[in-house]
């Protein structure tokens, strides 16, 4: 009986706990994350309003268009493609948002392998 208990009451707690997005509080701003390839870390900054994101990379600048599906997902498509694998659109879904971070995942779009990371807001 004790265990039936303890057990419902784990299942309410955990059933009425719901992942904070406030997704749109990130449509625009300065951020930064790291991404882990092989065994170097490389930091990417992004500058996004609503309708173009700018990701500084190496030295390198990109601009990508941006189409909003809702506020926690969007399209990024690059504006000068430079090759074919640079003309595939990617999905970004903001999975969960903190203060100033948010964690995302990402893809190309019609594809199922997925990544994930976190950005941190480095400038509103």
């Amino acid at each position: 009986m004790r265990f039936l208990l303890v057990l419902l009451s784990f299942l309410l707690l955990v059933g009425c706990y719901e992942t904070q997005r406030n997704c749109a509080d990130f449509k625009t701003g300065t951020f930064e994350f790291e991404a882990l390839s092989g065994t170097e870390v490389f930091k990417t900054t992004i500058v996004r309003n609503d309708s173009i994101e700018i990701d500084y990379f190496q030295g390198k600048t990109d601009s990508s268009s941006i189409r909003w599906i809702n506020d926690c997902e969007y399209v990024l498509k690059k504006i000068n493609p430079k090759n074919q694998a640079e003309k595939k659109a990617i999905l970004i879904k903001i999975l969960t948002t903190d203060k100033d971070s948010y964690t995302f995942e990402f893809s190309e779009v019609g594809k199922t392998k997925t990544s994930k990371a976190t950005a941190k807001r480095i400038k509103p």
